[in-house]
């Protein structure tokens, strides 16, 4: 590093400071309820924890998910476990209780969506190599924190994700794992957000 560099690293560094809540002009729950959502939908097949449901709830809210389906043993609101991880999104993200996640998944079919589960499968496409067509829109279904996606959920799939891994683990927790599936779902969809804006 040279000294220029240093110099002008410090420099930004005293500059920067934490925003306060209010500048990250975040919506209200009543804003995001009447604001166009991205058309990715999450199906919970099976997802025992409480705070795993709570934090999905998070995520989904952050990404303007459309809808959430939770689905077999997956808890729902309201609950204070799920409150906890969930910091209300619970409240501004729609979602339904049924529970045969099969039957969710016949019926996103009838209504036109592609159904991506996200397991580890003979077929599996790795996530950098999966581009969504933004003109598609796309029902997300993570599994069960051991055992992955019910055999229901694996028959109803159109195409599966892996999320490559490098360490000794065979997977990530649910959470992590939907929060980078989602950030990188949602990619195609802003670019046609920006397209539509110029």
């Amino acid at each position: 590093m040279s000294f220029f560099t240093f110099v002008v690293n410090d420099i930004y560094a005293s500059v920067a400071r934490k925003l306060k809540n209010i500048e990250l002009n975040r919506l209200s729950v009543e804003e995001f309820k009447k604001a166009s959502k991205r058309p990715l939908i999450v199906v919970l097949d099976n997802v025992r924890s409480m705070l795993n449901v709570g934090s999905l709830f998070r995520t989904s809210d952050a990404f303007r998910v459309e809808h959430m389906y939770l689905c077999g043993i997956t808890p729902h609101p309201p609950h204070r476990e799920i409150t906890k991880s969930a910091l209300g999104a619970e409240l501004s993200v729609p979602w339904t209780y049924v529970k045969s996640v099969e039957e969710v998944i016949i019926e996103l079919k009838r209504k036109g969506w592609r159904i991506v589960g996200v397991e580890q499968t003979t077929s599996s496409v790795e996530l950098q190599d999966w581009s969504p067509n933004p003109e598609d829109k796309y029902a997300l279904v993570f599994g069960h924190e051991v055992d992955g996606l019910s055999e229901a959920g694996i028959q109803g799939c159109n195409t599966f994700l892996e999320i490559p891994q490098f360490g000794t683990k065979h997977s990530l927790n649910i959470s992590v794992c939907a929060g980078i599936v989602l950030w990188h779902a949602i990619q195609s969809f802003i670019s046609k957000e920006g397209e539509n804006n110029t």
